[in-house]
């Protein structure tokens, strides 16, 4: 079959390897979709401590079971079936505590497994065992699905932060994932949502889909000023940093309601991880950070959902689809921010 492999930074290449087959506890699927995120274009440049090369990598997954491993039960040939990204172990302290996206030790498809960027891939007993395996509703396409991960990931930021009705939220960066929380700030009843980028390219892009209340271009404008005038001089209720910036996590703190909530949804870089917060701030307006890592199996099957009903657009996201053989325009597509969702189809 063909994949994409990786043997260390800026090293991807489409080459030909042997079909994988599943074992006695494993499943093996026909990749119909893989999307591509920022930790692919992070992985392409710079790789990545929990990864070691070579290996075929890509974790937003959809595809068609093709075998399924005698012990494996539930699921059959045929089946169209979304894949979890992060693995949490199910069995510590934390997973039993119901913390399965902080699992001290949580594996990742792509990662310590094969991932999807290639045209079989095998499932794991791993993955299996956690139900991170969703059967694909009949009105929602591989492409769709595969954002699911995602979507999962917003849901899981967005859930500790209790968006809900009545809340102003201030979403800074306009990439996928800002722009896919814009729409479950939406879904889960925020009264108003705004919309931030320092890249004014991108920033129109992602409005024009997904249609914030306001839009603002901090090239151009003073966000901290703007904001207060579409939120009645208070700030916004909660503001998610949805871009890898201290600067952003900065301005949002000054930037926050009293009695605001701040989610510090992008990493920073692990050579630059410090902000300076202004700590007078956090306890005169008694503002609440937030952090926010990945998504639980259960939170895949909740945004697949959040998709099948409607509650969540994602396919208007999706602006780029490519082939196996193109995956490098894909990687390209993400770092220069010309595309929303890019979407490798093996």
């Amino acid at each position: 079959m063909k994949a994409v492999l990786y043997s260390g930074p800026q090293d991807l290449k489409v080459i030909d390897v042997p079909t994988p087959k599943e074992g006695v506890k494993e499943i093996l699927i026909r990749v119909h979709s893989c999307a591509t995120c920022g930790t692919d274009a992070k992985i392409y440049n710079h790789g990545h401590p929990r990864l070691k090369p070579p290996q075929i990598i890509g974790h937003e997954i959809a595809g068609e079971i093709v075998s399924v491993g005698s012990d494996v039960k539930g699921y059959s040939i045929g089946d169209r079936v979304q894949v979890i990204a992060a693995i949490p172990c199910g069995a510590c302290w934390l997973c039993l505590a119901g913390r399965m996206t902080i699992c001290g030790n949580q594996l990742s498809m792509g990662y310590q497994f094969p991932g999807g960027f290639a045209e079989f891939m095998v499932i794991p007993d791993e993955v299996i065992r956690v139900n991170g395996v969703n059967k694909i509703p009949a009105n929602v396409s591989y492409d769709e699905a595969a954002v699911t991960e995602p979507l999962a990931c917003v849901l899981n930021a967005q859930r500790i932060l209790n968006v809900q009705k009545g809340d102003t939220v201030l979403v800074m960066g306009a990439g996928p994932i800002g722009c896919l929380h814009v729409r479950v700030a939406r879904a889960l009843g925020a009264a108003k949502v705004f919309l931030a980028d320092i890249n004014g390219g991108r920033l129109e892009m992602s409005a024009k889909v997904v249609k914030p209340d306001a839009a603002f271009d901090m090239s151009k404008v003073k966000l901290e000023e703007e904001i207060l005038k579409v939120t009645d001089g208070h700030g916004p209720s909660i503001i998610i940093t949805a871009a890898p910036a201290a600067k952003a996590q900065e301005q949002a703190i000054s930037m926050v309601a009293p009695g605001g909530k701040i989610s510090f949804f992008g990493g920073l870089p692990k050579d630059a991880p410090f902000i300076n917060c202004d700590a007078n701030i956090v306890h005169y307006k008694e503002v609440t950070l937030y952090g926010a890592n990945g998504s639980s199996p259960q939170q895949n099957l909740d945004a697949l959902n959040m998709i099948a009903s409607g509650d969540v657009k994602v396919a208007d996201l999706i602006t780029h689809k490519v082939k196996l053989d193109d995956v490098q325009s894909a990687i390209d597509a993400v770092l220069s921010g010309e595309a929303i969702k890019v979407v490798v189809n093996p």
